[in-house]
């Protein structure tokens, strides 16, 4: 029976949801506080933590910090307002597994909790297999992937982020991709693995921003038995498991100054050596790290080894938010369409033209995973074969369009007006079709780089 720890101020949600969910065979405790909820984490074994993101002590990002400390095993689900999605965002860098929005459909949470569930045993699983399976797996396939698991957008972003993947997917080359939360990073370095030499071998994806700073030199490469408080025996880690094939390190600006110096060694080396050990092991894996932040910034402010951003930045690859790439966004619609009737058991078969409109327009502060959600939710409320309006939630329809980019004060004015609005779309559509070359978008435009530049500062267009 998994045990799940609701942890929500409000008392009449956490009465529901524990009815609820014992209802399906869940044991449910529920904890008002966050440290409430701290304690009985530190107390307790729970396989999963339904955490409201604004609770009377603690932020969503502080619990969960301090829940993957206590238990880094533990999946945590975030419960925000829909106004609060672009902050609950920010939270799967510190390793929350998913979020759902407030008002909660019991059915829509249910299919989430099972798959979050679902998702996070196998990860766990995978890294604590015995030694036998895990040769088994390496011979078996790169983690399950499908190639069903993948589609492509139609934007000339898009298509050039492919080109790439397929150019540089047959070499060994160390990859950084770069792009906002919610972009699809793992999904191209998924994608990078299938077309690579080892396809044939795991995939493991490692969530540094999850790793608690004192168990994240164990969890990559490993320790001995009686090598410090807890190590009851020996461990291989996240490193050797992905031996011969790829491991995808997301965030890895998080890092801390120890393990980014391991890195290095493993990079310029190829051995690991576990902790308490006295001998290296070599390994042959390739490295595929992602981040949503600057690194040369993190570089210039010392938070990163510029001799580890020079390791690693074999090639880039860079993502755009999808409001900047507006092709993709019903591509991607009707496919998490498909993969909600399946998770749902529905047979919705598409958007009528208003709700196409909405989705076309809306910000998406939260990218891809923000519209996943959505089009589940609204499969999840919609009775016939087309998603109608009234399943969207009101702040897509009546906000968060464009106009509400965060702009310094002195630009805001500048994208309020209709003709602001105008102009920086013009400027996406022809950025896409010259396929993000700025000398050719200048000229089409008809303005010197220097204009288009600072139109890019003003108007938020991050290349």
């Amino acid at each position: 029976m998994p045990a799940i720890l609701i942890i929500d101020d409000d008392k009449d949600i956490c009465l529901t949801l524990s009815k609820f969910l014992t209802r399906y065979g869940y044991s449910v405790e529920v904890a008002y506080k966050g440290e409430e909820g701290l304690r009985l984490v530190r107390n307790n074994h729970y396989d999963l933590v339904l955490c409201d993101y604004r609770l009377p002590d603690f932020t969503g990002v502080e619990m969960l910090q301090k829940i993957k400390i206590l238990s880094s095993a533990v999946a945590v689900v975030i419960i925000t307002g829909y106004s609060d999605v672009r902050t609950a965002v920010e939270t799967f860098k510190y390793g929350a597994n998913d979020y759902v929005t407030k008002p909660l459909f019991p059915d829509e949470l249910l299919v989430t909790i099972k798959e979050t569930l679902e998702k996070n045993k196998a990860k766990i699983s995978a890294l604590a297999l015995p030694e036998d399976q895990k040769q088994k797996a390496k011979k078996t396939g790169a983690d399950n992937l499908s190639t069903d698991d993948f589609i492509v957008g139609t934007s000339s972003a898009s298509q050039s982020v492919q080109r790439h993947v397929e150019l540089i997917a047959p070499s060994d080359m160390t990859v950084i991709i770069q792009g906002d939360t919610g972009t699809g990073k793992e999904f191209v370095a998924q994608s990078i693995h299938k077309f690579s030499k080892r396809s044939g071998r795991p995939f493991i994806p490692i969530d540094c921003g999850a790793l608690p700073k004192e168990l994240a030199g164990s969890e990559l490469f490993g320790h001995v038995k009686g090598s410090f408080t807890g190590a009851i025996s020996d461990k291989q880690g996240s490193f050797e498991v992905a031996d011969g094939g790829t491991i995808f390190l997301d965030e890895v600006g998080n890092l801390s100054y120890e393990n980014q110096v391991k890195l290095l060694r493993v990079i310029q080396e190829r051995k690991i050596k576990r902790i308490g050990a006295t001998k290296d092991t070599p390994i042959d894996v390739r490295i595929i790290a992602a981040t949503n932040e600057d690194f040369t910034k993190s570089v210039k402010e010392g938070k990163f080894r510029e001799d580890l951003f020079h390791r690693l930045n074999e090639f880039k690859i860079q993502l755009l938010p999808l409001r900047e790439r507006r092709d993709d966004i019903l591509v991607f619609a009707d496919y998490f369409l498909k993969k909600s009737n399946v998770s749902l058991g529905k047979n919705v078969k598409s958007f009528t033209e208003d709700v196409a409109g909405y989705l076309r327009n809306y910000y998406w502060h939260g990218n891809l995973r923000e519209l996943a959600n959505v089009v589940k939710r609204c499969v999840l409320l919609t009775d016939g074969e087309q998603v109608l309006s009234d399943t969207l939630p009101k702040e897509i329809i009546h906000g968060g369009s464009l106009s509400d980019v965060d702009l310094p004060d002195d630009n805001k004015g500048v994208l309020k007006s209709i003709a602001g609005l105008a102009e920086r779309q013009a400027i996406i559509e022809v950025l896409e079709k010259v396929a993000y070359n700025k000398s050719k978008a200048a000229e089409v435009l008809n303005i010197d780089r220097k204009t288009l530049y600072n139109k890019l500062k003003i108007y938020n267009i991050n290349l």
